[in-house]
């Protein structure tokens, strides 16, 4: 099985873990410069970093889909930068995952192949996708719809430890982001995290820096930059969260009761 993944974030990257996991080959695409948040389990890092190391698999940028073979000898996932391709010579997806998180209506053709799938709103089955992945927290979350779509986005984050709206860090300012705290740092309330155009990105509470995105990403105003987290436990920044893989469960029972429906 061939799977092309539309966006490395951690939801996405929860998606290319399992995935991968089972055996199947995974491809990441990604904007030049990804606006990701939990950088440690992200596999669109690599663009930063060249590789990314996720609970013991490595994503590598791929400058040139011509890399896609080599890195599959070395069971890697290659990550390349192109926003707007869905195959390639040297790869011919039987599945695509959109995992960008637009939360708008995206424009696919529909085939019998290859098959499509979209996480969250934006989606709807028949129209622009063959099954739709439920994002939203609750009862419901990780589910895979063969009709209808997904709730639609609430813009609340879920709770964590009696926090909520709070957790997220928004960008004060539009500029550049320059952080001054590594992920995982724990912080004391109104401490200094980054800065963007001159103006301080503070704790919002005593807790651990879970996300961030890249030093020089340009950035809107009001946009969500970051993830602060309440739970004194740096580890959590080295673990796809549940929530990724709830979804990753969803694609993976989506792709094979597909794949037996269309034999």
């Amino acid at each position: 099985m061939k799977i092309l993944i539309r966006g490395g974030g951690d939801l996405g990257s929860g998606v290319a873990f399992r995935l991968h996991r089972v055996g199947w080959n995974v491809v990441i695409t990604e904007i030049e410069k990804p606006l990701v948040l939990r950088r440690t389990v992200s596999f669109a890092n690599a663009i930063y970093e060249n590789d990314v190391n996720v609970e013991g698999i490595i994503a590598r940028y791929a400058k040139d889909s011509q890399d896609i073979p080599e890195l599959f000898d070395k069971r890697e996932i290659p990550v390349l930068i192109s926003p707007e391709r869905f195959s390639f010579p040297e790869y011919q997806p039987d599945v695509i995952v959109d995992a960008r998180l637009l939360k708008k209506f995206v424009e696919y053709s529909l085939n019998t192949k290859p098959m499509v799938i979209g996480l969250g709103p934006g989606f709807k089955v028949g129209m622009n996708c063959h099954a739709v992945i439920e994002t939203n927290r609750g009862h419901y979350l990780g589910r895979a719809l063969w009709e209808g779509e997904a709730i639609t986005d609430t813009g609340i984050p879920g709770t964590v430890s009696q926090k909520s709206n709070e957790r997220v860090l928004r960008s004060p300012a539009s500029g550049y982001v320059q952080s001054n705290a590594a992920l995982g740092t724990f912080l004391k309330k109104g401490e200094l995290i980054g800065s963007i155009a001159d103006k301080p990105i503070l704790a919002p509470f005593d807790g651990c820096l879970r996300g961030l995105m890249h030093d020089g990403v340009y950035v809107e105003e009001g946009l969500k930059i970051g993830d602060f987290d309440p739970r004194l436990d740096e580890n959590l920044i080295n673990f796809i969260s549940e929530k990724s893989l709830a979804i990753a469960g969803g694609v993976l029972e989506a792709i094979l009761t597909y794949q037996n429906t269309i034999k």
